[in-house]
């Protein structure tokens, strides 16, 4: 029995089933569908949703899908490949290029929903993902529009560090340890972890304090989750060090992007990068007094009601 455990209360106007669907690499994902109730026959707009980065379906995307779903979308958080309850070998490893398609895949799926009309799909992006669903959505058009909250670009942040201020004497040292542990990994057969996240041992900048906040305590606490206490393999950061994900940002126009970032947030400058370097239609939407995390579940600061008009507005 998989532990059933969700950082949240199942609203009563919703239901929720699991489902699972593969993407172009054979990976099975897994997901949980968020469905209105008593939507009649009509064909709904539909919203795939994933994030933040490290984190499962049953913390901040599944709130996200369940308040969507009481606003009249079919939404469908998902655990993104080799995390939570999707499949892939070693665990908690990532990349770049199979998280964007992780959504695409999530694409491919609610176009095939007998109740969904494939013509008005749209992405929400949480924290690492939304930087993966602004290049899902640049790449693949069946994307009619993309909302993204507390905004990384997790391959800025591993190449550059946090505000780009990694040199590139530590970049090559970075590299060449990375290149090291590879054959650490290839002799043991198994690759090795990093520490365990998010366990404070006193000192740590405010935002790590405020993501243990989350993540280590029963507000945001799930077992599956890479940042409650798990970690990445040790050579995760690889393939984002040099594939940056944001390059084709300005093929996202046509169609629209919302962008939502907190105004005391660590991680505001991600999203003011990719709003500066995208075309329109665009809008930044800062929100007061907000930090990073208080986007992950804050019922009173996360916009829900602007995220249902960006959405009804522009699936169409």
């Amino acid at each position: 029995m998989t532990n059933e455990h969700y950082t949240f209360q199942l609203s009563e106007k919703v239901t929720r089933q699991k489902v699972t669907f593969k993407n172009r690499y054979g990976i099975t994902l897994s997901g949980d569908l968020y469905i209105p109730k008593n939507v009649g026959s009509q064909l709904l707009p539909a919203l795939a949703i994933s994030g933040p980065f490290g984190a499962v379906k049953e913390q901040s995307s599944g709130l996200y899908a369940n308040q969507m779903a009481e606003r009249g979308f079919i939404a469908l958080a998902f655990d993104p490949s080799y995390t939570g309850e999707s499949s892939g070998e070693p665990r908690n490893v990532a990349s770049p290029d199979i998280s964007t398609e992780d959504f695409s895949a999530a694409v491919d799926f609610l176009g095939i929903q007998k109740t969904v009309d494939r013509n008005k799909i749209g992405i929400i992006g949480i924290c690492g993902w939304a930087g993966f669903a602004l290049n899902a959505t640049a790449i693949d058009k069946r994307v009619k529009a993309v909302a993204t909250t507390s905004m990384y670009d997790m391959t800025r942040v591993m190449s550059k560090g946090y505000n780009d201020v990694v040199t590139l004497e530590e970049r090559t040292k970075t590299l060449e340890q990375l290149g090291e542990q590879r054959w650490k990994d290839a002799e043991s057969g198994t690759p090795a972890y990093q520490a365990p996240y998010n366990k404070l041992s006193g000192g740590e900048a405010q935002f790590l304090v405020e993501y243990h906040d989350y993540y280590m305590t029963p507000r945001g606490y799930h077992e599956r989750s890479v940042n409650s206490g798990n970690a990445w393999t040790m050579t995760t950061p690889l393939s984002f060090m040099n594939m940056p994900i944001l390059t084709y940002i300005k093929e996202i126009s046509p169609r629209p992007m919302l962008l939502i970032a907190g105004e005391n947030a660590h991680s505001r400058y991600f999203s003011e990068t990719a709003y500066n370097n995208a075309s329109e239609p665009k809008e930044l939407m800062i929100i007061p007094n907000a930090v990073h995390v208080d986007l992950y579940d804050k019922l009173d600061k996360i916009p829900f009601d602007k995220l249902e008009t960006f959405f009804k507005s522009n699936l169409k």
